[in-house]
């Protein structure tokens, strides 16, 4: 049984606000997909695989060789079919019972202890799950059709969770939830394994808890929100 890490990377960060892909975004001294790889390159797998738009023209100059790391140009419309094109391209070297943790390149700042949590937590598991944490703040429902939203009810928290990266699966079974994911839906992995799990062919994925300081990077001022949680891991 072998370990393997899948970092989707081909999106064009379409809500950053540059020119160019927000994996590449300088963070603090270096690109934000390095600095990503850094993180998942703590965990002893064999081999972290980085899926690339087809045409991306950025790698080689600010990535360039990394040790266990193979840059795969597979990338889809979505990120599910980004995962799908990577899963298949990495068969030969999967067998089906195989851990896949798959990453967003856009989650630097994963601590190294969630790393380890995940995989301790899960390593005996049939089916996998993912890090995640739960929701916290009180959550409302905006009423539909107004330019000016105002609050229709307030949603009871309890049993809500908030996803993040890693998600850590059996090769076998993300492969078979993303091929039902035949048009890319699903926003995570975790949701194309829940929708398998409700045919009755394996069990739902298991929650581990995460981090708060595992942020997802969207928006160009969330940079100087990951460069204070990086200064504070490195200072602890």
């Amino acid at each position: 049984m072998r370990t393997w890490i899948v970092v989707p990377a081909g999106g064009g960060g379409s809500r950053f606000g540059t020119a160019h892909p927000k994996q590449y975004a300088d963070l603090a001294g270096a690109p934000m997909l390095v600095r990503t790889l850094e993180r998942v390159a703590t965990l002893a797998a064999d081999g972290i695989f980085v899926a690339l738009a087809p045409d991306d023209v950025h790698y080689d100059d600010m990535v360039g060789f990394r040790d266990r790391v193979e840059p795969l140009r597979c990338g889809g419309a979505t990120r599910a079919a980004t995962v799908r094109h990577a899963l298949r391209a990495i068969e030969a070297r999967c067998n089906d019972d195989d851990w896949v943790l798959v990453h967003d390149a856009a989650r630097p700042c994963v601590p190294a202890d969630a790393l380890a949590r995940l995989v301790a937590q899960l390593r005996d598991d049939d089916v996998g799950g993912l890090l995640a944490l739960p929701l916290g703040d009180t959550l409302k429902r905006a009423a539909a059709g107004d330019d000016a939203p105002r609050v229709l009810r307030t949603e009871d928290r309890a049993g809500l969770w908030l996803a993040q990266t890693p998600q850590m699966f059996r090769y076998r079974l993300l492969v078979a939830a993303h091929a039902r994911d035949a048009r890319g839906e699903c926003t995570d992995d975790a949701q194309a394994v829940e929708a398998l799990a409700a045919t009755g062919v394996c069990a739902r994925p298991r929650l581990v808890t995460g981090s708060a300081q595992n942020i997802k990077i969207t928006y160009r001022e969330d940079l100087d929100l990951a460069t204070a949680i990086l200064d504070l891991q490195a200072s602890s």
